[in-house]
């Protein structure tokens, strides 16, 4: 295999960090080890509370590595759930998450919309939010919203 086979897992690599260090930067975390848990989290709930259609749509914009952890553990015959609730939304982020010492909650959730709403197209996160919950559109920044 040469080296240039390889050029789709070094632009991976490159747009996962890329990803990685944005949200740090917006949480003002040290670790990016914890920074990618809770994008891995946040991402998981997300796709288990909207269509299937949305979430490969969503999922092509996203990079290699981060799709792959998007998509792992994902049971299509169990989602979209029918959980609504905000709160249930937070409480499944913390236990998903564990503990992380710098995590501050809705906060630090609304980090991870905003890394999305820098990183997917607008058209594909006004379907994402359409698709979600309204109390769970809460959760994104006041400033990446277009219309609800």
């Amino acid at each position: 295999m040469s080296a240039q086979d390889l050029e789709v897992l070094d632009h991976t690599l490159q747009l996962t960090h890329e990803w990685i260090n944005e949200l740090r930067d917006r949480l003002d975390w040290s670790s990016s080890r914890e920074t990618l848990r809770l994008l891995r989290v946040v991402l998981a709930e997300v796709r288990d509370r909207i269509p299937h259609t949305e979430i490969a749509q969503l999922s092509a914009q996203m990079p290699l590595l981060v799709r792959g952890m998007f998509f792992e553990g994902w049971q299509p015959a169990k989602t979209p759930t029918g959980d609504r609730d905000a709160a249930h939304f937070e409480d499944a982020v913390n236990a998903r998450l564990g503990r992380v010492d710098d995590y501050r909650g809705r906060e630090d959730i609304a980090a991870v919309f905003a890394t999305l709403a820098n990183r997917i197209s607008d058209g594909e996160l006004r379907q994402v939010r359409h698709a979600l919950p309204r109390s769970i559109r809460a959760f994104w920044p006041a400033e990446t919203v277009w219309d609800d």
